[in-house]
């Protein structure tokens, strides 16, 4: 039996043929271990995806999307247990929506919420019904894209979902029964047939000589499916990946074809890959954003699960596409990548491993949000929690909704610890996977180990070109000052104008923050007992700050939430230097969401239009602060 899909009953019947095992029928479980491999084993093709990326636009960074964008998906099916196999794949579909990066990741999304919608209502599918769905994803996809281009993703979906059905007629019938095994072999032969035919459809690519970036990606990830019911065992399936994964042809040139291609900015292309993420509960459709941005825009494409809407663009104003979203709903994310910066470091690249040229790193302490991690491409280094005999990577094994539950149910909590020398060192050499340069911004060295640690582990990989910014904050306003770094590295900007510029923005910002109670202050050794006793028997409540050096002050104390509530606001834009342009802010809170609203309107009614990013506290920081903590970073950029 094959491991893969053990434990699953009848429905696996062997026939005469030893190796041969009849899959009937799919459920979660078993469809999340299919989507776990086929994004392992895709992602493990980044950078030939990066190297052959000539369309729409020759910046080499395909690769580098797909695994972002299947690491949104992975990332969440992580923790999944779900049995039904609508839910899992909704909660594919979603994650993928989230994770979204580019057009391959917003074309696969697509088609993942087709899929999704022809399964539900199923506990499980069988091999037609999957097959069925398949063909409702490539329907989906199609309808979603005004102007498509064959040769392309579309293609390849398309015709793998027509060959997985055996010909599926206009009211999605047709094609005779099979097994998994069968409908995951004959889609995979269909896959690569059409992956092989995308240079007859799109000249760029018979110019260039490679296939289509996006649908050679797709193929990967179906390639991953067929492996793991091929091998079984994850260990197999992994050994399986890395073989497949070493290019062994002698004959593949070490270069990019980018380096010979010619940008087409200058004949119409915009200059700027624009994507973002709102959320709502009233969001139009996807018609209505798609007539609202057509005019001046190229590559626009607009999907929507449930209360999110994920829009991709290239346009030569994202201001104004970012700004139209804000009167939708909540903008989450957003980025906007100057591609004619892209391409020439993209074109420069002489050898088939395709980087851009500045990335960017943060611990975890930063309570940067997913979504905008994601949409940066952020990389980040779990910082550690003991808890008894277990280490805790925070943000990863524990969330920090779970921990904030934790802290309301009283008993001991964990202990805080830095990340090993080494641990830094891994995270280094992935960014630098992505990335010629990498500029990591982290906690404070005057609050914690954490930099030098970091600088420890930088000398452990001297290869690598890593800048150390020391961000003299924590919480929100590292998160803030990393993605400042992000925005300025995907204008262009070399790395040491952008650590110069990260630096003097961190001189002009800062940090406030208070406590619901001083009990874990006092815990943490960051408030004497007596303080804490008096504090507590008058119900004061301190209002405390990180200083342009690092340092913590205090900035008053206030009896009761509404007054603490003025008080710290009061203090936060008192703080702002007088006469300032743009001023970003962030809001933290532990299990503080009625804080949220009112502190939000008064810093949008001193600065109309400033960007207001929300996020929960992390758990390293959370376990010093204690439940109903929360603070206001701001960040002066002019």
């Amino acid at each position: 039996m094959n491991p893969a899909f053990a434990g699953m009953g009848p429905s696996l019947e062997c026939n005469a043929m030893p190796d041969r095992c009849r899959i009937a029928y799919v459920d979660g479980p078993r469809l999340r271990r299919a989507f776990l491999a086929a994004c392992a084993h895709a992602r493990a093709f980044k950078a030939e995806l990066n190297r052959i990326n000539v369309f729409p636009v020759p910046d080499g960074d395909t690769g580098t999307n797909l695994a972002l964008t299947l690491d949104a998906i992975a990332g969440d099916l992580a923790a999944s247990r779900e049995r039904r196999v609508d839910r899992v794949a909704a909660r594919v579909a979603r994650s993928a929506v989230m994770g979204a990066r580019g057009n391959c990741g917003m074309m696969l999304s697509q088609f993942l919420i087709g899929f999704a919608s022809g399964l539900e209502g199923r506990a499980r599918a069988s091999a037609d019904e999957f097959g069925a769905a398949l063909v409702e994803g490539s329907r989906s996809l199609d309808a979603a894209v005004e102007k498509p281009v064959e040769g392309t993703i579309l293609t390849v979906v398309r015709d793998s979902a027509s060959a997985a059905t055996g010909g599926v007629d206009g009211e999605g019938n047709g094609g005779e029964a099979v097994d998994f095994t069968d409908l995951m072999a004959r889609l995979f032969d269909a896959a690569r047939d059409s992956l092989e035919r995308t240079p007859d459809l799109l000249p760029v690519l018979a110019q260039a000589g490679v296939v289509d970036a996006g649908a050679k990606g797709f193929v990967q990830m179906v390639e991953g499916v067929v492996g793991l019911i091929e091998h079984g065992d994850a260990a197999a399936s992994a050994q399986a990946i890395a073989a497949s994964a070493r290019d062994t042809d002698p004959d593949r040139p070490e270069w990019s074809p980018i380096g010979a291609m010619d940008h087409p900015l200058g004949q119409g292309t915009r200059r700027y890959c624009t994507e973002i993420l709102v959320e709502g509960p009233d969001l139009p459709s996807e018609k209505t954003v798609r007539a609202a941005l057509a005019e001046g825009s190229e590559e626009l494409l607009v999907i929507r699960s449930g209360e999110i809407l994920k829009i991709h663009l290239h346009t030569d104003h994202p201001r104004e596409a970012i700004d139209y979203c804000g009167t939708l709903g909540t903008v989450a994310a957003h980025k906007a990548e100057e591609m004619f910066a892209q391409f020439e470091a993209a074109r420069g690249a002489v050898e088939g491993a395709v980087r851009r040229p500045v990335g960017v790193l943060v611990d975890s302490g930063s309570d940067l949000p997913d979504a905008v991690m994601r949409a940066h491409g952020i990389h980040m280094v779990p910082l550690l929690l003991i808890d008894g005999d277990r280490t805790l990577r925070d943000r990863i094994d524990v969330s920090a909704e779970e921990f904030h539950a934790r802290l309301d149910g009283g008993g001991p909590l964990p202990t805080t610890s830095q990340p090993p020398p080494g641990q830094f060192r891994d995270a280094f050499q992935k960014a630098s996977g992505d990335s010629e340069v990498v500029v990591a911004i982290l906690v404070a060295s005057s609050l914690s180990g954490i930099f030098r640690s970091a600088e420890h582990g930088a000398q452990l990989a001297p290869e690598l070109d890593v800048r150390l910014v020391d961000s003299r904050a924590a919480s929100i306003l590292i998160g803030l000052l990393a993605l400042k770094a992000a925005e300025l590295a995907e204008s262009g900007m070399p790395p040491a104008e952008i650590v110069a510029e990260v630096e003097r923005i961190r001189g002009q910002s800062g940090i406030a923050f208070t406590v619901r109670n001083l009990d874990r202050l006092i815990a943490s050794g960051r408030l004497s007992h007596f303080a804490g006793w008096l504090g507590g028997l008058l119900d004061l409540k301190p209002v405390l700050a990180l200083g342009p050096d690092g340092t913590i002050r205090a900035l008053g104390k206030a009896r009761g939430s509404r007054r603490v509530r003025k008080l710290l606001v009061d203090r936060v834009l008192a703080e702002i230097p007088e006469g300032a342009g743009k001023v970003r802010f962030g809001i933290v809170h532990a299990e503080a969401p009625d804080v949220v609203a009112p502190v939000r309107a008064r810093l949008e009614a001193h600065y109309p239009g400033a960007e207001v990013l929300v996020s929960p506290i992390t758990p390293v920081i959370a376990t010093h602060l204690g439940a109903g903590a929360w603070g206001v970073g701001y960040m002066v950029e002019d």
